[in-house]
């Protein structure tokens, strides 16, 4: 058993495991699949890697500085991407608000010949077409997570979601279909 199993299952058993000791273990994965994430958004964002991190690493643990109860690795890198996604869509929807200037765009003197599309909206609908797959299909819902927020291999998610590897090859197109769908607004 590694260091950071033991730690996540003492954090289960009886809750008095200290943050300080599993921020060191999974910082680096976090910082990887954080930068991975926002390589995928557009240029300008103000969000970096290391805030990501810090932002959704203050969400995975409680008011005391404990860590809240996971059911092992997988969990807790199911629910650091899904922490993650949250923060890019809260900070999507609050860049969307007119009051943080939702109405203007931000245009380089370089670039005013480019059309530049609201990724926003994207973003946005992507969040709520995820929760209604997570309704439909949750299995499915946890394999878009861990393949396309946590940056997971089909085969590790596959073996963290304890399905066999084609199986979740069969999952990931029904949910990129399905997802592809509820976004571009052709079908329930």
């Amino acid at each position: 058993m590694n260091e950071l199993t033991r730690i996540l299952n003492a954090c289960r058993d009886d809750q008095s495991a200290p943050a300080d000791e599993l921020l060191p273990l999974v910082y680096e994965e976090l910082r990887k699949l954080a930068a991975a994430k926002l390589a995928r958004e557009p240029a300008g964002h103000t969000l970096q890697a290391t805030g990501l991190v810090h932002e959704a690493y203050l969400r995975l643990v409680d008011q005391e500085g404990l860590p809240k109860a996971w059911e092992g690795r997988a969990h807790f890198f199911a629910a650091a991407a899904i922490a993650m996604r949250r923060i890019l869509v809260e900070s999507a929807r609050r860049k969307r608000r007119i009051k943080h200037g939702g109405d203007f765009q931000r245009i380089e003197l370089d670039a005013i010949d480019v059309e530049l599309s609201d990724w926003h909206d994207d973003l946005i609908a992507l969040d709520e077409a995820m929760s209604k797959l997570a309704e439909v299909d949750q299995v499915a819902a946890d394999l878009v997570h861990l393949r396309y927020f946590s940056g997971l291999t089909n085969h590790q998610a596959a073996e963290l979601l304890g399905i066999s590897a084609r199986t979740a090859e069969r999952r990931w197109a029904y949910a990129r279909a399905w997802l592809h769908q509820q976004i571009r607004g052709t079908g329930e």
